[in-house]
């Protein structure tokens, strides 16, 4: 798994500098599965929608960001009057190594509380299956 990094897993994970929420909420679970063709990265974000998600790559650092703005306003013949609102909003980003990575096809949906970004490889990082050697 350390090839979708430049350096090494933990890099995956920097809470210090570019992972964050601006507000007292957490930071959505990310789980990244790795297969013999690609690197599927998996964000559990429930009650969102696809519109609330800006993902962009930049110098090979994946940026996945979110901000959803909530008001309601009630008022009853003007006896009283009362607003609820909420801002949610966070950032998470991944460091990618481009000679594993292929970033030109990176692929993003939003499904069932679930963004889903898949990161195919590099042919040459690609599994290759077993070759059988003859002996001669």
């Amino acid at each position: 798994m350390s090839r979708f990094l430049d350096d090494d897993w933990n890099n995956l994970f920097d809470w210090r500098n570019r992972n964050f929420s601006s507000t007292t909420t957490t930071l959505p679970s990310v789980n990244v599965r790795e297969t013999g063709d690609e690197f599927i990265v998996e964000m559990a974000a429930p009650g969102m929608k696809k519109e609330d998600f800006s993902i962009e790559l930049h110098n090979n650092v994946l940026t996945i960001r979110s901000e959803v703005r909530n008001e309601k306003e009630e008022e009853e013949a003007g006896k009283y009057s009362r607003r609820e609102f909420s801002y949610q909003s966070f950032q998470r980003s991944f460091n990618l190594n481009n000679q594993v990575v292929n970033d030109q096809e990176i692929e993003a949906t939003y499904e069932d509380g679930i963004l889903r970004l898949v990161l195919p490889k590099q042919e040459e990082a690609r599994e290759k299956p077993p070759r059988q050697i003859s002996i001669n």
